[in-house]
């Protein structure tokens, strides 16, 4: 039998990062079956959205003519393949994130097991709100972006705990996003230190997995042998190459889904320390078995 991880507890850094990845580990199978069949449909709708925009985009910026420009053909092709492709990985998001964090309520709510149907239901039940949230955390992110440096690593932590915060508290759109940054109050640094080693980690990995598409264009373009022919680079979107980035755009899927999972971890070590729901709990619990 698997062991449990209770999520309602109070975590220090260390601890946080450790059982993010130990449940990534133990649930990997059950979890992304449960992605497969929820979310499955949008992830499809993404891949082909990403052939079609990885092609188009490649092939136009290959066979751009410095004398001539982009034709108005061309431009509205890749205008189309970038709408496309953005509605795809919003959607794709929107639909694994929410699988994933439902995913976690039913463990949590099962002592470790998991119910599809009620995951499904739950999913279907709560996709314009959580749509709408992301919409809403992007829209902040950007323009905290758009202004300088520092307020983004000060909206990166409440815009972090919002989807949670929708998934577990059972808020609202409005309350979910407002009750981020209540729930960060006197937690900050140490959240948004472990959000950042977390998405270090993340990134270094997805480096990692990028280099095969690397080397590989570095060999279509003669780098290696020394022999760049400009007029070639007609054909340098091919199979291979949309192959090689589909494969990099999943590897980096599976890990956002990590990134959630921690997410997660680190809205209960907050709602703990706040609110003591979980230790509450336990002395119920405690109680009940006594009677």
């Amino acid at each position: 039998m698997k062991s449990f991880i209770e999520f309602k507890q109070q975590r220090e850094f260390g601890a946080i990062l450790t059982d993010t990845f130990a449940y990534f580990r133990m649930e990997f199978k059950p979890l992304f079956k449960s992605i497969l069949k929820i979310a499955g449909p949008y992830i499809a709708f993404f891949l082909v959205t990403l052939i079609f925009y990885v092609y188009t985009v490649g092939e136009i910026f290959f066979s751009f003519d410095l004398g001539k420009g982009f034709n108005s053909q061309s431009f509205m092709l890749s205008r189309l393949a970038n709408f496309l492709y953005m509605i795809g990985a919003i959607l794709a998001y929107t639909v694994t994130t929410s699988t994933v964090l439902h995913y976690i309520k039913s463990y949590i709510n099962n002592n470790g097991k998991t119910d599809i149907l009620e995951i499904k239901q739950n999913v279907k039940q709560s996709f314009w709100k959580f749509l709408g949230l992301i919409l809403l955390k992007g829209l902040t992110l950007i323009i905290a972006t758009m202004l300088c440096c520092v307020p983004i690593f000060y909206f990166i932590v409440p815009m972090a705990m919002v989807l949670p915060i929708l998934v577990f508290r059972q808020m609202n759109t409005g309350d979910s996003y407002s009750y981020g940054f209540t729930l960060i109050k006197d937690e900050f640094w140490i959240t948004l230190a472990t959000l950042i080693v977390l998405m270090i980690i993340v990134i270094l990995a997805s480096f990692v997995f990028a280099i095969p598409m690397a080397i590989y264009m570095w060999i279509k373009m003669g780098v290696f042998s020394g022999a760049i022919d400009p007029a070639d680079m007609t054909s340098f979107v091919d199979p291979i190459y949309i192959f090689l980035s589909v494969l990099s755009s999943l590897f980096q899927y599976c890990l956002n889904i990590l990134i959630t999972i921690g997410t997660a971890f680190l809205y209960f070590n907050l709602n703990e320390r706040k609110n003591l729901t979980g230790t509450i709990a336990r002395i119920k619990a405690i109680g009940n078995t006594e009677e």
